[in-house]
C-alpha cells in the first residue's frame, strides 16, 4: 500500500513538474513530499527526478516510470470510484433467510419501502424455521429471533423488543384477571417450546413462573391467534401483537410487568459486506430503533 501511495505522489509531482504545486494540491508539506520522492528513488535504485534550483525535470527512468504509475494510480482511482457507485447506487441479487415469524410481521412494508429507496437491488428471500448454513446455501443476511448459538457467524443486533402479558378479554371474563405474576400458575399459559418458566420483572421485583398450558406453539403468529381464541394468556412483544391489541382482540395484562426481552439479529458470513447486504442492514436497525 505504501508503494502505491508513493506512485500517486511521484505522479503529482511529475504532472506539476513542482514539489509545491503538488504537495499544495494534496494539502501536505513539501518537505515530506520531498523525503518521499526521494524514498522511493532509494527503493528503486535509480534517479527519477533532476532537481536544480530552476526546475524540475523527469530523468529517462522517470518518464518510463512516470507513463507506468499513471496508468496505475488512475486504474486505482476508477476502482474507488465505481466502488462509491456501487455504494450510492448498490444493485445485485440480496439473498435473505428470514424465520416465518419475522417475514409474516415485519417484511411486507419494509422490503416495499427498502427496495423503492434501492432499485438496482433485486431479492431472493427464504421463508423458514430451520436453521441454514450460510456458507454452503449462499446466503447474504439471515434474520435470527432469539438466542444466538455460537455458530461463527457474524451478528449485528437489530432491536431489543421487551415482552409484556397478554389475554383475550373473553378470556379474562371467565377468569378472573391476575394481580401478581405468582398467579399464572392458575392459568392456561400459551407457551413457546422449550420454555418452562417465565421471567418477568418490576422495579427491583424479579419473578419466575413455571408455566402450565395444553397448548406449545413454535410461532408467534400462532400463539396470538390461540390468544384471540381465548385459550390463555401469551407473553410477547408488543410490536408482535399491536394490531390485536388495538382492534380489542388481546388486553394487556399485570401492566407494571415485564418479561424477558426478545432480541432480533443480523447475521452474516463475514464482517466484510457488500454495500447491497450493508444498507440492508443499516435499514432495519434505523427502522427498529
Amino acid at each position: 500500500m505504501k508503494l502505491l501511495n508513493d506512485m500517486y505522489l511521484f505522479v503529482e509531482v511529475a504532472k506539476a513538474m513542482s514539489f509545491s504545486r503538488a504537495a499544495e494540491s494534496m494539502k501536505m508539506p513539501s518537505s515530506t513530499l520531498s523525503r518521499r520522492i526521494s524514498s522511493l528513488e532509494n527503493e528503486i535504485g535509480l534517479r527519477l527526478l533532476h532537481r536544480t534550483t530552476r526546475k524540475l525535470e523527469l530523468t529517462e527512468a522517470g518518464q518510463i516510470y512516470y507513463q507506468r504509475c499513471r496508468r496505475i494510480v488512475e486504474e486505482a482511482q476508477l476502482a474507488h470510484e465505481q466502488l462509491g457507485g456501487m455504494l450510492a447506487q448498490p444493485s445485485g441479487l440480496l439473498r435473505v433467510l428470514l424465520p416465518f415469524d419475522f417475514s409474516s410481521i415485519f417484511l411486507d412494508s419494509l422490503l416495499a419501502e427498502f427496495a423503492s429507496l434501492y432499485p438496482g437491488i433485486s431479492f431472493e428471500f427464504d421463508i423458514t424455521e430451520r436453521k441454514v448454513d450460510l456458507f454452503s446455501a449462499s446466503i447474504d443476511v439471515a434474520i435470527q429471533v432469539g438466542e444466538l448459538f455460537d455458530s461463527g457467524l457474524i451478528a449485528r443486533k437489530l432491536v431489543q423488543l421487551p415482552s409484556y402479558l397478554y389475554a383475550s378479554p373473553r378470556y379474562l371474563a371467565n377468569m378472573e384477571e391476575p394481580t401478581h405474576p405468582s398467579q399464572l400458575v392458575q392459568y392456561d399459559c400459551l407457551c413457546l417450546p422449550h420454555v418452562k418458566t417465565w421471567k418477568l420483572k418490576h422495579s427491583n421485583e424479579k419473578v419466575e413462573v413455571k408455566v402450565n398450558g395444553r397448548f406449545i406453539v413454535n410461532t408467534a403468529n400462532m400463539l396470538c391467534r390461540f390468544g384471540v381464541l381465548d385459550l390463555g394468556v401469551l407473553m410477547l412483544p408488543k410490536l408482535i401483537v399491536a394490531d390485536d391489541e388495538e382492534n380489542g382482540r388481546l388486553k394487556r395484562i399485570l401492566h407494571d410487568w415485564e418479561g424477558e426481552p426478545v432480541s432480533i439479529y443480523a447475521l452474516t458470513e463475514t464482517r466484510l459486506l457488500p454495500a447491497k447486504t450493508q444498507l440492508f442492514i443499516e435499514f432495519l436497525q434505523k427502522k427498529f430503533n
